[in-house]
């Protein structure tokens, strides 16, 4: 049917439902990415805060979201842990390296849930702020499949994890903490005056729990900011434990910087980190 002249109709309901309809989607941003279907807004991004304050963190963080048909399980979820010079409350510093800054380039990213929190500056990670945060954007979505949760790290980032798997072991699908270590007070750049805020939740103990987890740790043997034994330490810890899923690469002649460079750069890491889990049920 074809109308000809003026409407005699008015324009502002239709204005209205508009303006309903943006505003709605807008408070839904706000609230949290929650998804449904089959697929997911491609590649969206947006800066979260935790709801929960836990030990002493609520943590800002960017979320990036997949690209792609959403699989049947639903999406894997990588968290991934900055180091300390990124730390403050500028969350673009987040991008500086690793996952953040990779999304775009590595397919196996690309196809993923990416939760980059900041930590606070003068702070150092807190293992059950972490945990809550997982929990929370897990909760938020809907659409995760808890059988494919991730995690890596680079520096203090690799400490963080160290110290979370060896309080929550089975948490995590994979990990792969870089250039990192377990007690923070063993270098002596930690140590107060020179930095403050700095806590050791490491559990030396709770490592040999995560015998069965798979790790793939890298470090530079040149590495001046957090010497090469200190990774080898927490291998030691997880092989005289009974750990067949541990790997350990080292690059000889690698500074601090190059480790995590060479290890997020290699399409073999990432091949190898979303691999864990594919077949598991889930919980």
């Amino acid at each position: 049917m074809t109308y000809t002249g003026r409407s005699t109709h008015s324009a502002a309901p239709i204005i209205l439902l508009a303006c309903a309809v943006l505003s709605a989607g807008c408070n839904r941003q706000k609230r949290g990415p929650v998804t449904g279907g089959t697929t997911t807004v491609q590649g969206e991004e947006s800066v979260m805060k935790m709801e929960k304050t836990v030990a002493g963190h609520q943590l800002s963080y960017l979320l990036q979201g997949p690209v792609g048909e959403k699989p049947e399980k639903g999406w894997p979820l990588l968290l991934f842990l900055h180091g300390y010079g990124e730390c403050g409350d500028d969350i673009d510093k987040v991008r500086k390296h690793g996952p953040p800054k990779l999304n775009k380039k590595i397919s196996e990213l690309a196809g993923c849930v990416i939760v980059s929190p900041q930590c606070p500056r003068d702070s150092w990670w807190r293992v059950e702020a972490l945990k809550t945060l997982v929990d929370e954007v897990v909760e938020a979505r809907g659409d995760i499949d808890r059988a494919r949760l991730y995690v890596t790290g680079l520096s203090m980032g690799g400490y963080g994890i160290w110290s979370f798997i060896s309080h929550h072991p089975g948490f995590f699908s994979a990990a792969v903490p870089i250039c990192g270590g377990g007690n923070p007070f063993n270098l002596p750049a930690n140590r107060p005056p020179v930095k403050s805020g700095i806590e050791n939740e490491f559990n030396p103990e709770g490592l040999k729990k995560a015998a069965e987890l798979p790790i793939w740790t890298f470090h530079g043997t040149r590495d001046s900011s957090v010497p090469l034994v200190e990774t080898k330490l927490l291998v030691k810890i997880i092989q005289e434990a009974g750990g067949k899923k541990i790997r350990f690469t080292f690059y000889e002649g690698a500074g601090h910087v190059e480790a995590w460079e060479r290890a997020y750069d290699d399409p073999e890491t990432w091949r190898w980190l979303f691999s864990n889990g594919v077949n598991d049920a889930g919980q």
